[in-house]
């Protein structure tokens, strides 16, 4: 029943003259008409009306007779070269010896015989003349006719023609303020997903097969008086799935999926969204059971505010007209709204009461398990060599979404193919690693001795002062080859997934950070601009501490903006003093001055280290985890081990 309803939909859509809705390009279909511009018209009826004017030019000239005067004429039946001569009213038409014709024209009151003897040929001449006199052909009804209707004709087609850009732009007129959600029918193969298509996300399929379950039988629910929510929605970093999750719960209930942004029910024009809106429910509802998924909704729902000078009012309308529809379902319609967003904090609390967006799933970033397994559903279509270990890269891919792990095993193969070989290696995924993360590997970046020398004691501050910190992540590579944007880098990686952040990570982490600073100060007594990244990273995180978390000295209190502007006002409030600023500042300076001091203890202390982390860096340019901690036990250097990270 949902099928034939769909289809039945989409003839009437059809017949609006709306197209293909719901095509990427903005509702202009593949099997739309493309209407050709104005000039583009205008040079084709140029055309056309040569064809017609040379087409008039050729009518009447179907002999190749030469017209010659009546003197002339006489003389050739004079001298015998005319065999044979048609007369046809005031025409003379003579077949010479060689088969070639002449014209010409006599008076039309004078028969053949006198005009011919005017000119002085004896009867004797004509006589041996053949002379054959035919009725003169009149034109036809019709074909005094063409003459008048061709041009007629001619002029409804140019009108008609150059009328198909009016009525073209007239259409898209028409259909401005209509959906142009994607459709996907529950019966396109090509299209469908399910859950098993979506790797880790456990807690959101359990959460979602509820949906599912009502959109299949809802008449168990009902009986009982039970109300599946109108709204879900789904919150997660960007990359965790959620288009795709959605996509899965349409094609595990088997219903149809209307897809749009929440982007393209705007437009320039005020009102365009809401019409957009009404529209895109009407169609949904036609075809309940369904299912609406508006991805990135904090496009159109934002929270609302005091609209100084009529700015965001579209913006206004369009999240109005969706509360309106939502209000608006009926308790037995089959009909589940689901959105997106990476950003809810941003979102109208109107659209998040009960009745609305009540149901919220949360889709977090994977564990090492989930990584495994998404990483395994991105290695259908890839020949993988023999020596590939997932778990191995699950381990070493922590806070990657299931977009950078796509991302990932696609550059492993295209490492592999770009070197010419048939299946992807370990090595191949390994180096797409840092790609994704970093950027790709800058060959043509090439160092002096000397920057070459201060990018390896800058690199070997970061990974010594890691590796002495308690609370501070193990080292796993250290590279002096620029990548992306840095012209080094210390990659470190936890041994355990992590959720929370404790006070003493987030100082060792900062004093890792000014490693390479104090590095550069200690050993060449300058500095560079080299660490400019690390002094911006470690001031965030030291200003985290004290304004979100309250890991200082300042207590326990949130001090950061909510951003609202406020009314009247082209500022934002800030929520505390300009005094208690100063001593926002003054914690996050004092943070930062601990962290420089702890840092450069261990430069100091462990100095002959440094050195030799640095010249095997120089030899080498990049040195992996099992190379680097044997360095480290080389100077007394305990490496961190699994057990010991708390």
């Amino acid at each position: 029943m949902a099928k034939m309803k769909l289809q039945s939909l989409k003839l009437s859509r059809k017949n609006k003259g709306n197209g293909k809705s719901g095509d990427k390009n903005g509702g202009k279909g593949s099997d739309s008409p493309k209407v050709m511009s104005f000039s583009q018209q205008l040079m084709w009826a140029f055309v056309i009306f040569l064809f017609l004017v040379w087409g008039y030019s050729l009518v009447g000239q179907s002999s190749k007779a030469t017209v010659i005067p009546l003197s002339q004429f006489s003389s050739f039946v004079k001298e015998g070269q005319i065999q044979t001569i048609t007369v046809e009213g005031d025409t003379l038409t003579g077949t010479k010896s060689d088969s070639s014709l002449v014209k010409a024209k006599k008076e039309s009151s004078a028969s053949v015989l006198d005009t011919l003897s005017a000119y002085g040929i004896s009867t004797s001449t004509l006589a041996s003349t053949t002379i054959t006199v035919e009725t003169a052909r009149g034109l036809s009804f019709w074909g005094s006719l063409i003459p008048i209707i061709l041009p007629i004709l001619f002029l409804a087609f140019m009108i008609w023609w150059l009328g198909r850009g009016i009525k073209g732009a007239n259409m898209q007129a028409l259909s401005f303020g209509q959906s142009r959600a994607k459709v996907i029918n529950p019966d396109d193969a090509k299209e469908k997903i399910l859950f098993k298509d979506v790797a880790g996300a456990k807690e959101a399929k359990e959460e979602l097969l509820e949906i599912v379950e009502f959109l299949r039988a809802p008449k168990k629910f009902l009986d009982i008086g039970a109300q599946i929510p109108k709204g879900v929605l789904l919150m997660g970093a960007p990359g965790t799935g959620k288009t795709m999750l959605a996509r899965a719960v349409a094609g595990e209930a088997g219903v149809p999926f209307f897809h749009l942004s929440g982007s393209e029910f705007e437009e320039m024009f005020v009102g365009v969204g809401a019409s957009r809106v009404r529209d895109l429910f009407d169609m949904a509802k036609k075809a309940a059971p369904a299912i609406i998924f508006i991805d990135e909704i904090d496009a159109v729902g934002r929270a609302r505010s005091a609209n100084i000078g009529g700015q965001g009012e579209g913006r206004e309308q369009t999240l109005n007209q969706i509360l309106v529809e939502m209000d608006g379902f009926e308790p037995t319609q089959n009909l589940i709204v689901m959105a997106a967003t990476n950003r809810p904090d941003v979102l109208d609390q109107a659209l998040l009461r009960p009745g609305r967006f009540d149901r919220r799933v949360t889709l977090d970033l994977p564990d090492r398990g989930d990584r495994e397994a998404i990483l395994t559903v991105h290695t259908k279509n890839k020949p993988l060599g023999e020596d590939v270990n997932l778990s191995v890269i699950a381990e070493r891919t922590p806070g990657f979404s299931g977009a950078d792990l796509s991302s990932l095993m696609n550059e492993g193969a295209i490492l592999a193919a770009r070197e010419g070989r048939t299946s992807v290696a370990q090595y191949d995924l390994i180096r797409s690693i840092e790609k994704v993360m970093l950027g790709p590997e800058r060959k043509s970046h090439v160092l002096s001795p000397k920057e070459k020398k201060l990018t390896a004691y800058h690199e070997a501050g970061h990974a010594l002062v890691a590796s002495c910190l308690p609370d501070a992540d193990p080292v796993h590579k250290i590279s002096i080859i620029a990548r992306g944007r840095a012209g080094g880098y210390t990659l470190k990686l936890p041994l355990d997934e992590r959720r929370l952040m404790s006070r003493a990570t987030f100082l060792d982490d900062i004093a890792m950070s000014l490693g390479g600073y104090v590095a550069e100060k200690e050993i060449f007594g300058d500095i560079t601009t080299g660490p400019s990244n690390d002094l911006q990273v470690a001031t965030r995180m030291a200003r985290d501490m004290v304004t979100k978390y309250g890991m200082s000295t300042l207590g326990p209190v949130a001090l950061e903006s909510d951003g609202q502007a406020m009314f009247g006002r082209g500022m934002y409030d800030k929520g505390y003093s300009e005094a208690f600023s100063e001593k926002i500042d003054s914690e996050v300076k004092r943070i930062m001055d601990e962290a420089w001091q702890r840092a450069r203890t261990i430069i100091i202390d462990k100095r002959i280290a440094l050195t030799a982390i640095a010249e095997e860096l120089i030899r080498v340019e990049n040195i992996e985890r099992d190379e680097f901690e044997k360095l480290l036990i080389l100077h007394g250097i305990q490496p961190k081990r699994k057990e010991e990270i708390v």
